[in-house]
């Protein structure tokens, strides 16, 4: 990247905490609209944190509206992205199939399907026939029926961060990785600085996109957001000989197992339920035992296939599973976009553009007001999302 710094400048019109795709398409979507003096600071290297995930999903097959929109919107810019902001991202759209496996299920999918249509998602409820023909893998005993929307699939997050971060420096965006964020000031209710390990910035906007970290930047300025890390993992196949068919993002919902293609294997997937809250990102082997019984019910040839590698990262959720995304309420010009539990990569395009309109009193395409932070401290509606992974 040419604009990088190791020491931060002293001065800027916003600070971006946080590096990683929602961040850097913060700072592209701002960039983009003319603002200038934009400094994205980053603990690590870009990317390095949740984005840092080898293989992120893209759908628009979620339960509440809000979600659907933010999906729908942000599938037709990574459609777009080898144009705007002109990066191949490796986009495979193989479609998302959701496996259902109770009559609740699939009538809530049912529900789901119909509020997606009327957002123009072509998703659809399937036979179990049709999903086994959608993907050879899955057994269709005691399969009631499936979700599926064509459209959705992958693609690479860390190629969609550089994307992203190279066009945004293009803009004069300057970039500080390595870089800790260790304080914030505040004078009555506005943030004036910033301070690093690298020196001090004295801002008019703070916008903390700082993923599993956000609670944390959120204290420091005294803003309430309630995020917690934990730990999900997935593993690669050793190479398949034959090469396996090309087949749907494949989520057995009941246990979270989910499978898709990954260059000459698959990748395999699973939240652990039993998983703490804590920042490790220690791979451990174990629990793909978690996911080997469940695919002995719902994809029984790929229970013993061998793994060669795998990978652990931070999911960075909230009490509902919804994304936190607004302005403070105490802090005029403190924004946060962060929270996203699980879908914050395949959000991430609407999202930059609803912030870029947040800064610059704009009204935004979707009504974010219901994802405000202060949703769990004022009593307001929580909207539990219920297509979660």
């Amino acid at each position: 990247m040419s604009s990088t710094s190791r020491t931060v400048p002293p001065t800027a019109d916003v600070v971006i905490v946080g590096g990683g795709v929602m961040g850097t398409s913060i700072a592209f979507h701002l960039a983009e609209a003319g603002v200038h003096n934009i400094v994205v600071v980053e603990r690590g290297e870009l990317g390095s944190g949740s984005s840092g995930k080898p293989i992120g999903g893209v759908r628009a097959q979620f339960s509440d509206p809000l979600n659907i929109a933010l999906g729908s919107r942000s599938l037709r810019a990574w459609q777009d992205f080898p144009r705007r902001p002109g990066a191949d991202i490796r986009l495979d759209s193989v479609g998302y199939l959701f496996l259902l496996t109770s009559d609740q299920q699939a009538t809530d999918f049912e529900t789901g399907v119909h509020i997606q249509n009327s957002f123009g998602v072509p998703s659809r409820m399937i036979g179990p026939r049709e999903a086994r023909q959608l993907c050879p893998y899955v057994s269709t005993e005691g399969l009631v029926a499936a979700a599926y929307s064509p459209t959705d699939g992958h693609a690479r997050p860390g190629l969609a961060v550089q994307g992203y971060a190279r066009a945004a420096a293009r803009a004069g965006v300057v970039f500080a990785p390595h870089t800790a964020v260790t304080g914030i000031d505040t004078t009555g209710d506005r943030v004036t600085a910033v301070h690093t390990d690298h020196g001090r910035i004295s801002c008019s906007t703070v916008i903390c996109a700082a993923g599993a970290w956000s609670a944390r930047i959120g204290e420091m300025a005294g803003v309430h957001l309630p995020v917690r890390p934990v730990r999900r993992q997935l593993a690669f196949t050793a190479p398949l000989a034959p090469p396996a068919p090309r087949i749907p993002f494949t989520i057995d919902f009941a246990s979270t197992a989910y499978f898709h293609n990954s260059d000459d294997g698959l990748l395999f997937g699973l939240a652990d339920p039993a998983q703490a809250d804590g920042f490790d990102t220690t791979w451990t082997p174990d629990w793909l035992e978690l996911f080997r019984a469940a695919a002995r019910r719902r994809a029984p040839a790929l229970a013993d296939m061998e793994t060669h590698d795998g990978w652990a990262g931070l999911y960075e959720v909230t009490p509902d599973h919804n994304a936190l995304i607004g302005r403070s309420g105490t802090l005029s010009n403190f924004l946060y976009a962060t929270g996203f539990s699980g879908h914050g990569f395949l959000q991430a395009p609407a999202v930059g553009e609803i912030m870029r309109d947040l800064h610059l009193d704009r009204t935004p395409f979707v009504d974010v007001t219901p994802l405000s932070a202060d949703r769990f401290t004022t009593g307001a509606e929580t909207r539990p999302e219920a297509h979660v992974v």
